[in-house]
């Protein structure tokens, strides 16, 4: 079965457990206040001791009696074949033999061949004479489970084997009664503590208090998971808190209703919410897979054990008067039996395999669902009055329900997560860009003033350059000036091309500068 059909599957007996359990709570509550048997221990002692009848399979269920009478060491062959796969050479004496040999009489069929009418019979008749008995050897287990897979096709072997693996790992008879004996007292404490929260206030109250069970189960699930659908995500967190966001607007109003500053109503509901969840887990934790455990056969011991260890609560909670000891009526009788048989029986067995189907978290959350149902049976039928808190307590449990279904069905999807891990993506990218343009501006300032610097640097160098040549010309035509003097009247006879010269002279160093 692919995922979305078995999604699918489970959500649909969620969704029928939620109907049951609407009218369970409402029948139960009517016992308690309108028949006049109050007594929460007499009526959970009896419904879950009526899980016993599951145990008549063992008289009608064939399979139930062949794991009797034959050991789960026979049926987990394939899985030590498995493991001893390595040991040794396969082909020698000592891994694969076959049994002693054993004779049995043959058993053949005369017949004689006659020849035609157009034949002559030969001189002599030649026959074959066979022994009168046969020569049987056995193969051993592990060799005939490989000679039975060998002979199947591939996809038949695949099969094959996967079915056999399924058997290795399945618990036995006597797995199947630890498991159920460890879990009946904790199964028993969160129904007790869900029978008194019934018999101290509304139905509707109760049911909606006992959906705070998703929170419990999402931290246990996280912390002991069984599965991926059982990883921890924001999203799944969100749901739950928008969950008890309606859980606690649901106190508030029963708080005000009753009267008190913590009903007690409230207080069972929390106890049995905790108790439930500390069961699913665990069970699921324990036992991964549906097919590893026969449901029926686990809830069969659960009552057995349950009518077993706490028939003495009985006169223990009589002596200290908590709960004083008296059988029902023919007609309370009836009552709790049908609600025991539909309310208990049957939905307890469907609500444990549409988990299975699903995961923990969503088989939990779906107690949301009996809120709206309980609500309207409340109005309708004993004609309570609730105010807006109860229904707005109710809006945001149907969305968390929603919530997690989605979450379940897209493999843990984490939208919020998703969602945040972008916001941080782009918040980063804009602070890299600021510090990018930040370190632009910076070395373009310096490289600005660095620029100036060198400016400066040779304007300096070429003033003195230029003084020097200044200096220097200035001599030379001092010299010449003082030549021209000492001579007097022979200075026309003097070239004039010196002067020139001089003058060409400093413009080609200047240039040259």
């Amino acid at each position: 079965m692919t995922h979305g059909r078995r999604l699918a599957l489970g959500i649909f007996i969620l969704l029928l457990v939620d109907i049951i359990w609407v009218a369970s709570s409402e029948l139960s509550e009517y016992i308690f206040n309108n028949t006049g048997f109050d007594k929460p221990f007499f009526s959970t002692y009896l419904k879950t001791s009526m899980f016993s009848l599951y145990l008549l399979g063992f008289i009608f269920w064939r399979p139930w009696r062949h794991q009797c009478s034959h050991s789960n060491h026979d049926e987990r062959i394939y899985q030590e074949v498995d493991a001893n796969e390595d040991e040794g050479d396969p082909l020698s004496p000592e891994s694969r033999h076959l049994s002693e040999p054993s004779y049995v009489p043959l058993k053949l069929q005369e017949s004689h061949e006659k020849s035609s009418d157009g034949e002559s019979d030969d001189s002599s008749v030649k026959s074959v004479r066979f022994s009168k008995l046969t020569e049987v050897r056995q193969m051993s287990e592990s060799d005939a489970v490989d000679a039975m897979l060998s002979r199947l096709s591939f996809s038949a072997s695949i099969r094959a084997e996967q079915l056999a693996l399924q058997q290795a790992n399945k618990l036995s008879i006597k797995e199947v009664m630890k498991v159920s004996c460890i879990f009946c007292l904790l199964w028993f404490a969160g129904n007790y503590a869900y029978q008194i929260a019934l018999s101290n206030t509304e139905a509707g109250v109760v049911n909606v208090i006992s959906s705070a069970s998703g929170l419990f189960t999402l931290i246990l699930a996280a912390i002991f998971p069984s599965s991926v659908a059982d990883k921890f995500t924001i999203s799944k967190l969100f749901s739950v808190l928008l969950m008890v966001v309606g859980v606690g607007l649901i106190s508030l109003e029963d708080i005000s209703l009753e009267g008190k500053s913590v009903p007690i109503g409230v207080i069972w509901a929390v106890a049995g919410a905790v108790l439930y969840a500390c069961y699913m887990v665990f069970l699921k934790w324990r036992v991964p897979t549906e097919e590893q455990m026969d449901f029926t056969m686990f809830f069969g011991f659960v009552g057995l054990f349950n009518a077993i260890i706490l028939w003495p609560g009985f006169p223990l909670l009589d002596v200290i008067g908590w709960e004083p000891f008296q059988l029902p009526n023919l007609q309370q009788l009836l009552y709790m039996s049908v609600n025991g048989l539909v309310g208990t029986v049957l939905s307890e067995l469907l609500w444990l395999w549409g988990c299975f189907l699903t995961s923990s978290l969503l088989a939990t959350l779906s107690l949301s669902l009996t809120i709206p149902l309980t609500m309207f049976l409340d109005v309708w039928l004993k004609g309570v009055q609730y105010s807006i808190l109860i229904y707005l307590g109710a809006v945001p449990m149907l969305l968390s329900f929603v919530g997690v279904t989605l979450l379940t069905h897209f493999d843990n999807w984490d939208p919020l997560m998703d969602g945040f891990r972008y916001i941080s993506r782009k918040c980063s990218r804009q602070d890299h860009l600021y510090s990018l343009v930040d370190t632009e501006g910076m070395e373009r300032e310096s490289l600005i003033v660095n620029a100036g610097d060198a400016d400066g640097d040779d304007d300096i160098e070429r003033e003195e350059e230029e003084e020097e040549v200044d200096t220097t010309l200035l001599n030379s035509n001092t010299s010449v000036s003082n030549i021209l003097v000492a001579n007097g009247s022979n200075s026309s006879s003097i070239d004039y091309d010196a002067v020139t010269q001089g003058h060409t002279n400093r413009h080609s160093i200047a240039d040259h500068v």
